[in-house]
Parts: C-alpha cells; structure tokens; sequence
C-alpha cells in the first residue's frame, strides 16, 4: 500500500491529507488554524481594501498539519508514514510574498516582521486596483496579446499589480526583497530546501493565470513593457524565473530536514504547486464538459479543454492557460469575489449571529418562493472578479420594505450569487467552452441544500458535490500520486481516487422560470452599474420586482 498527502493552505488555515493511492480513501486529516491578525488576515482598519498573512503562519501551520494528519492516520491498521510516497501542496492566490537571496520570507527578518508590506500579499487584497487598471491600458496599447488571454482586464488580485504596488508604496521592502514567489510555489520549494530564488520551480499555473506568463512571447512579459510599469520592474525580471511547469514536473524532492521534522522519507518527489480550486478541480473529476465550482469565501471556477482544439479568448475571465489544470490540457478560471464572505458578514457581522444563525436563516429561507420576497441583489461585496473585472464595484439589495426580513435578504443574498454564477456560466459558453454538467466542493456545497438547490434552479445545471470534503487537500494528494507512478496519468489516477456524492440537485422548472425573469432584472442591474450599459432605463425594475412577488404569492 502507498500514500500521498496533500497539503491545502486556504484563506484561515491549511489542512493536510493522507490518502491511499489505489482508491483515494482518506486515512487521516488535521487542520491548522493561522493564529495571527483576524483569523489569519493581516487588514488595516484604514485600507478596507488591504488583506495580508505572515509566511510564519504557513510554516508553523505546515508542521502541525502534516503531524497531526499523519498522526490520525497512525491510528488506522494497514498505515504507517514510511508508505508515503509524495506530497503535493496547493494554495491561495495570486499571493505573491517577496523573499531574500536566500528564499526566505522577508517577513520572517525581525526588521520586517510587523512590516505590512513584507508578508504575504493574500488573493483578496485588492490595494493595487490602480495599478491593475494602468496594467490593462497599457497593455492593451502596447502587448494586446499579454491581457487577451487573460479576460482582457487585469486584476488587483493579481501578481504584477501587487509588486508595482508595494514599490510604490514601501520601497524599502522592494529594495530588501531579492526576489518573489507565489504562496503555491514557495512551499513546494521550502520542502525541497531550494535556498536560491532562482532555482524555485514555478508551476503554470500561477504564472499563466497571474503573472501574464506565456511560452508564446517567452515567458514572462519583456523588460521593455515592465520597464513602461516602472524602470525597476525590468531588472527584477531576472530574478524571477524564465520557465514556468505543469504538473508532470516535480517541483523537487523532499528534503532531509524536513523529512526529519515531519518524520516522512527523505527523497519523495513533491508536486508542482497549483492553486487551491485547479487541484480542487482535479478532485472532482473535471474534464472536457465538467465545470468545476469551489464554493468558500470566494468561488472559483475551472473547465478545461484538450490543447488539440483551438478556444477562444474570452473577456472578462481570469485565463486560458495550457496545462495550468490538467496536462494536454487548456485550463479555463472564472470566479466570484465573494460568496461565503458575503453570508459570514450578513450573518455574523450584520445581524450579530454564529452558526447557529446561519442554520436558522436557512431554515427560514427554505420556505419562501422564488421571487416571493421582491428582493433582488448585486454579489460585489469584494468586487467583481468575473465578468467585469471591478475590484471596485460594490453590494446592493434592491426591493427592501420596512417588512423585509433578515431570512429574506438572506436568500436573495445567496441568489445573487448564484446569478454571479450564471453570469460565468453562460460567457464562456458563448465562447464555445462546454458546460455539460457542474460538480461543487467546498463546506457550502456539502452543508447547504438550500443554496445547491437555488444554485440549480437558476442556472438550469444539475448540481453534483465532489465526495470529499478536503477536494483540493485530495487534488493535491492525486498530483502526488502521479509523479510518484501508481497511476499513469491524471485520468487515471481520477479513476481511480475520485468520488461523486450520489445525491444531485436538479433544477425545478418551475422555480427556473420565475428565476429566468429575476436574471433578467439581475443583469440589468449587472450592466447598469457595471458600466457595460450606461444608457439603462432601471425606471421600472422595483415595480417589476413587485410584480414577480405578487405571482409567487399568488402561487403559493
């Protein structure tokens, strides 16, 4: 018997997992939360647009995840951790972090500990939104190519943005920092024991979606447009990297050192680091036709298309990659600001309630009609991340009375996520990516009937749940097993280790109707205040809205 762990650093925590190679059984699991700032995040009560985390979290979180997984799994007859046989290690991001000569954290220097700037730049901190738009203008001016693959915008979210960020902001941590990495790719590179910036190996996954990374113009954008940005942007260019991996190449092979704190074999092969939803997506078995959906704080989308064919480039989305997914194949990312965010904050910071609360408000919200509470609002409390491409752009509810009910708003909180949802669903299908069928993970997807079901009914998708609970820990663990040769090939290796839940959510065609006129309205709205139609005439909407509650009163 054989094993791989996967290691999953998440917004608050990171969790490890082992599990047996031949049938993906989970045999043990431990998660690890980040002790500092707000559960993890670094914020500044004077930039609510700032969200940082001390790269000290991530190495203290990778020990007592991995021991405390391993741990549970000693506990099972047939395991013992000399049968591991890789590790595979996914993340947030884009979360660049700037490192010294010798790839350590900056932060993890006393000077720069208490340093804003010199932690982790977290995916949700969206400070660069001004240099993100001058990223957009120029390269549409000047390197079309570069943004065309990437939806046409670049985001605050991203690599570049956060880098030009920090120069312009503290250049003294830029000036410190030798070089950067991304969050997926350092840790990789601490269990190999990689000490030279230089000789990280970077995954395509990040670079391609993020770092406007492509083999077609050589890799990285070229001094000349870098220099445009800032003239200090060109030299560090060459202390990036020049190539960039997908998953087929190890990112190194686990050093003795960490091997002896983590009490595994030195030597086994570690995984190329991937984003958190791409390996989530190999967990539930994406493939030609199968979008993936990783539902959490944010969500994100993955699909994917065989490189024989050709795909189109489609605005507004976070990438076409080759390879950032599966190999052999063109991986495709979309995804939502903020969807768990939004619930946490109507629940816990609006109406001062935990998760008991949230349980009541579901509870309640189950037995109102589509429509019924003539509520109808925009998902961009964190900004739009597709298909506007606005860290900017802001929340709204539409319809309120002086009886509308905090369960009410809860619905038509999660609504307008699933209408944020559609809204990516129907783009890239226009685009010519198939959407066949959806398969969700995260806490949501398995905890919330209600949301699957509303989630269903309005974008018209059956709506499956992948079997795990930890999908990208699992993701990550299935990437291990490849490199390490117990499957031959990720489809294989998907076969073999990947889990459906039986229970599926299909859309009620009834509910779909009223939810089809409520989208309509929604986009509306959606290209109203997102500045795609600026000439809309809203005049009419709350009436509207008015009128699609009374029929489903009338109904009920």
């Amino acid at each position: 018997m054989s094993f791989t762990i996967g290691i999953d650093y998440g917004t608050n925590s990171v969790r490890a997992l082992v599990v047996r190679c031949k049938d993906g059984k989970e045999f043990g699991s431990s998660v690890f939360h980040y002790p500092s700032g707000n559960q993890g995040i670094l914020l500044d009560p004077k930039d609510h647009h700032l969200a940082r985390q001390h790269p000290g979290d991530y190495l203290l979180g990778l020990r007592k995840s991995v021991k405390g997984a391993l741990a549970e799994a000693g506990k099972k007859p047939g395991f013992s951790a000399n049968q591991v046989i890789g590790l595979g290690v996914d993340t947030t991001g884009s979360s660049p972090i700037p490192i010294d000569r010798k790839n350590r954290a900056l932060a993890m220097d006393p000077k720069w500990k208490r340093n804003l700037a010199a932690q982790c730049w977290l995916w949700k901190d969206h400070t660069s939104w001004e240099e993100a738009a001058r990223i957009t203008e120029l390269a549409a001016k000047h390197r079309p190519a570069y943004i065309a693959k990437c939806g046409n915008t670049y985001s605050s979210e991203w690599w570049w943005s956060k880098i030009w960020r920090c120069l312009k902001v503290a250049p003294k941590v830029f000036d410190a920092a030798y070089s950067w990495v991304e969050l997926s790719d350092w840790i990789p590179s601490v269990l190999a024991g990689v000490e030279d910036p230089l000789k990280v190996k970077r995954g395509i996954c990040a670079a391609g979606h993020k770092a406007l990374y492509s083999d077609e113009w050589g890799g990285l954008p070229d001094k000349k447009f870098l220099a445009m940005l800032h003239p200090k942007l060109a030299p560090l260019r060459d202390r990036l990297y020049g190539k960039a991996h997908d998953a087929t190449e190890p990112a190194g092979r686990l050093c003795a050192s960490w091997a002896a704190t983590l009490g595994l074999p030195a030597g086994i092969p570690i995984a190329i680091g991937e984003f958190d939803v791409h390996y989530g997506a190999i967990a539930c078995g994406v493939a030609e036709g199968t979008l993936v959906k990783v539902i959490g704080t944010s969500t994100c989308d993955c699909a994917v298309v065989p490189m024989t064919k050709k795909v189109a480039d489609i605005p507004g989305i976070c990438g076409i990659v080759p390879g950032a997914i599966l190999p052999g194949f063109f991986g495709v990312e979309a995804g939502q600001s903020a969807v768990g965010d939004i619930f946490k904050w109507w629940v816990e910071g609006i109406c001062g309630g935990d998760a008991a609360l949230h349980v009541t408000l579901t509870r309640e919200a189950v037995k109102l009609k589509p429509g019924q509470s003539g509520l109808l609002a925009l998902d961009w409390h964190n900004g739009n991340r597709t298909i506007l491409v606005d860290p900017l752009l802001t929340g709204g509810m539409i319809g309120q009375t002086l009886h509308t009910t905090r369960a009410e708003i809860y619905r038509a909180l999660i609504e307008a996520t699933a209408f944020g949802a559609r809204a990516i669903i129907e783009r890239i299908r226009e685009y010519g990516v198939p959407v066949k069928r959806v398969v969700c993970a995260g806490g949501i997807a398995e905890k919330n009937t209600l949301l699957m079901q509303i989630y269903a009914d309005i974008t018209g998708c059956t709506m499956q749940v992948a079997g795990s609970s930890q999908a990208c820990a699992l993701g990550s663990a299935i990437s291990a097993s490849v490199l390490a040769g117990v499957h031959k090939d990720f489809q294989a290796a998907q076969k073999a280790m990947v889990k459906i839940k039986p229970k599926a959510y299909v859309p009620n065609p009834a509910s779909k109707k009223t939810y089809d006129e409520l989208f309509a309205l929604y986009r509306a709205l959606h290209d109203a205040f997102g500045g795609v139609n600026r000439k809309a005439d809203l005049s009419g909407l709350m009436k509207e809205l008015l009128a699609i509650s009374k029929k489903s009163l009338a109904r009920s």
